[in-house]
């Protein structure tokens, strides 16, 4: 087989500030009216996020290889303001809100073109691989302030 540009997964990217993630709603997501499950949201959020920790250098494997700790979601709050079908074209856009000595608050929305229908605030410990919190790697906090303060 040949190598094509095919062969490689989607990632998203940066616009200034804000990282934008693209998907397709397909049938898994949906229920029997077409319509997406409520959950499906936080999972197009977390694939969003994972990217968006990627894009901005937060390398999350490694960190658990090195036995540094792990990101995980301690809190979530969502307000849902309309609802997804099968076949949208959907963007959802993630931002850096807060940045703390052992979390990042993500500000993530979900969009079908300039419709609103998810609005949410993650926020993700970094925790030891035991669950206890501990400070993130400092290159990644001064990573995560660069895109909460400015234009990149």
């Amino acid at each position: 087989m040949e190598p094509s540009p095919l062969d490689q997964p989607y990632r998203g990217g940066f616009v200034g500030k804000e990282h934008r993630f693209a998907l397709t709603v397909y049938f898994e997501d949906t229920d029997t009216a077409g319509i997406v499950y409520y959950a499906n949201y936080l999972k197009y959020m977390e694939r969003a996020r994972s990217d968006f920790l990627r894009a901005v250098g937060v390398d999350q494997r490694g960190a658990i290889e090195a036995g540094e700790g792990v990101y995980a979601v301690a809190e979530v709050a969502i307000r849902y303001l309309g609802s997804a079908r099968l076949g949208d074209d959907l963007l959802i856009l993630s931002s850096v809100e807060a940045v703390r000595a052992a979390s990042v608050v993500i500000h993530q929305q979900v969009m079908r073109g300039l419709q609103k229908l998810t609005d949410a605030r993650v926020t993700a410990a970094f925790l030891t691989l035991d669950g206890r919190p501990r400070r993130q790697p400092r290159k990644w906090v001064e990573r995560f302030e660069q895109f909460r303060l400015s234009e990149i």
